[in-house]
């Protein structure tokens, strides 16, 4: 089955139009939530049909399709830098120092994750307009945020999430460095993390750090996190502030919130699987020692593989199970099961819990830059978010589990505890959003969190360098959205009760616009908001009212029996789906590892999924093939590109028609414009 555009238009047309008439025929449960706006309705309803799309193909053509090249406008400069070598290894060295001997041992050596087929290289992207003022104002103190793409760390691109980068840069009136980093599960954990921490480190070999802001989305956002700890810990310059959208920060999925009904989201409730292929699934330790013997491997008529009911005994109700901190085993229906399938693409079983990796786990999370949270309170993974928030503005109050502190052999989790003053951070949760918002950049929930994310960056960057930064809200400029205020029942009653947290909580305190330019006073290290809506912000409830902020530490960074069960079932259902694909690659599997693969060197024991372990002595770097145009993203883009077009008019004709770039936006309209071949 085909992976391109008009197969992706195929099966979501049914999807989009069913959701058309139920979005007007079913009007009154929509009621109260964003999806009383069709386009985020259909936004939502198109991303989720998507990933169940996607899911049906290998791992390889979902990254295609996904990093297809998506072509930019006029009104956007866009340059390709590829990073030095001496900004990777000083990258290397501070992961080694932060990892560990013990660490380095856990992920398979210090080498294999430094092997990469193509150079490690980063997108400028700038409006147009401000990068003429730039240039031609050499005085003009830089402004540049870093943003790492989301994906769950196996897909993404800067192509795909380019336009809401552009949008980034046209609100904050900065440039925007976005990292094409490596992605798993052929470069798992620590590989992403070491491309996106050598990208920082070009970045202030360049510029005062005090001068960047750093974002990023989901997993995007969870790699964020871990590279501040790092620089935090190596006594590297930190940046102005961070953003963190709808950050993905506990892979063990251990919060309350995973095991809730996700009807607001558009994340899988059973997790990511995709067709069998050679990068993913990996084979178990089992299969590979069964390939080398030349066994034929697991019989798809069989019980899933990597399932092993190892004792028969009913566990006792009263005796409460030993949690696996390596999470290799759970207890399920009375029975232990051992799961030797490798659950998340981006690193190991064994290494979901590491802190690096779910940094929900840090020791401690403070002493770092002021840090935005934005969350969707639909979205699955808003407990891990709300308690990161709360860990990092309050150590002490939501300490990480002492067993846990004593696995890390360095020491450093243990000393960091009382070592780091708590973090600055505004929390933000938006009623019944789905996760990253910001996708669905054309809806009022997404203009909403631009504007917070640009107010944030301003600020920040102000409180660093000294220099005043404005951010224009002026609504004849930058109208919310004319179009989605009419999908909206403004009659509703606004005092009724929403459900942000997974249960009902009243909408309390003072309400505030949501196009306020101020930052609001951090009262105990925090700025806790809820927006409806309407962009109405309100304070949160008390810490008592969240039941993640109620779990115990012990507790977190331990998988549940609720979201494996759901996997497992997935899992049987896609091995027998693709049972011949399955046993197709095993069979190619068999016979590659009768090959000569040395892997990278001597001692190094590179991750299954990792394709550092299949690599010859005379791989070398590659260049990348020329990639085609996505008329598929390059559609979704020009949704939001509309909307800016005529945003910019409006600027424009705001200004009196005065801008000392315009001219040389006419002079460059011919411009060839750097781009990646």
């Amino acid at each position: 089955m085909p992976f391109n555009t008009f197969s992706v238009a195929a099966a979501t047309t049914p999807t989009v139009i069913a959701t058309a008439l139920a979005h007007y025929l079913d009007r009154n449960s929509l009621k109260g939530t964003p999806r009383s706006s069709l386009s985020y309705h259909e936004g939502v309803e198109l991303i989720k049909k998507f990933m169940e799309y996607a899911s049906n193909h290998t791992v390889e053509q979902f990254q295609a399709f996904t990093s297809q090249y998506v072509p930019h406008p006029i009104s956007v400069h866009v340059e390709i830098t590829t990073i030095p070598l001496e900004c990777l290894d000083k990258s290397a060295q501070h992961v080694i120092d932060q990892l560990g001997p013990d660490g380095v041992e856990k992920v398979g050596g210090k080498a294999w994750w430094r092997w990469r087929p193509k150079e490690l290289s980063a997108e400028w992207i700038e409006m147009r307009k401000d990068y003429w003022h730039r240039t031609r104002h050499p005085e003009r103190p830089p402004r540049t945020m870093l943003y790492v793409h989301g994906g769950a760390y196996f897909f993404g691109s800067v192509d795909e999430h380019r336009y809401q980068l552009q949008r980034h840069a046209r609100k904050l009136q900065a440039r925007v460095f976005a990292p094409r980093y490596r992605l798993a599960p052929q470069f798992p954990f620590p590989c992403g993390l070491y491309d996106v921490l050598a990208c920082y480190l070009y970045l202030i070999s360049q510029q005062p750090p005090g001068t960047i802001v750093l974002a990023g989305d989901s997993a995007g956002g969870g790699m964020i996190l871990s590279m501040m700890i790092i620089l935090r810990d190596q006594g590297v310059p930190l940046p102005a502030g961070a953003v963190l959208i709808s950050p993905w920060v506990d892979l063990c999925h251990s919060f309350p919130s995973l095991v809730q009904e996700n009807k607001h989201d558009f994340i899988p409730p059973h997790g990511f699987l995709q067709k069998p292929s050679l990068a993913w699934p990996p084979p178990t330790m089992d299969d590979i020692e069964a390939a080398k013997l030349g066994i034929t491997l697991s019989n798809p008529t069989s019980p899933p593989v990597g399932f092993e009911m190892v004792s028969e005994q009913i566990v006792d109700p009263k005796v409460p199970v030993k949690p696996s901190r390596r999470n290799t085993s759970i207890a399920i229906d009375g029975k232990t099961i051992i799961l030797k399938d490798q659950i998340q693409m981006y690193t190991t079983n064994d290494l979901m819990s590491h802190p690096l990796v779910s940094p929900i786990l840090q020791g401690s999370l403070g002493g770092l830059p002021p840090l935005l949270v934005l969350t969707g309170g639909g979205e699955v993974l808003r407990d891990e978010q709300i308690y990161l928030a709360h860990k990092a503005a309050n150590p002490a109050t939501y300490p990480t589990w002492e067993g846990h502190l004593a696995d890390d052999q360095t020491g450093r989790q243990k000393a960091s505890v009382d070592k780091w003053p708590p973090t600055k951070v505004w929390l933000q949760i938006y009623d019944d959003c789905c996760h990253v918002t910001p996708t669905l950049s054309f809806t009022r929930p997404a203009k909403f969190m631009y504007r917070a994310i640009a107010h944030f960056g301003a600020w920040a960057l102000t409180n660093a360098t000294h220099t005043k930064i404005e951010v224009v809200e002026d609504d004849d400029i930058s109208i919310i959205s004319s179009s989605d205020s009419a999908n909206f029942d403004e009659s509703e009653d606004d005092n009724s009760t929403t459900e942000p947290t997974g249960h009902k909580l009243q909408q309390r305190g003072t309400i505030r616009d949501a196009d306020s330019t101020n930052v609001p006073p951090f009262e105990k290290n925090m700025i806790r908001q809820q927006i409806d809506r309407h962009g109405r912000i309100f304070d949160l409830p008390p810490p008592s009212e969240f039941l993640a902020l109620q779990m115990k530490p012990e507790e977190i960074g331990v998988i549940k029996e609720t979201p494996v069960r759901r996997w497992m079932a997935a899992k049987e259902k896609w091995d027998t789906k693709f049972a011949a694909a399955k046993k197709e690659v095993q069979r190619r599997r068999a016979k590659e590892l009768a090959s000569e693969f040395v892997g990278t060197r001597e001692g190094e024991r590179p991750p299954p999924s990792a394709a550092a372990g299949r690599i010859r002595k005379d791989d070398v770097l590659v260049e990348s093939e020329k990639k085609k145009p996505s008329l598929g993203l390059k559609w979704w883009s020009s949704m939001g590109y509309s909307h800016d077009e005529k945003t910019m008019a409006r600027e424009k004709k705001a200004m009196g028609g005065q801008n000392d770039s315009n001219t040389e936006m006419t002079k460059d309209s011919g411009e060839a414009v750097v781009s990646e071949t």
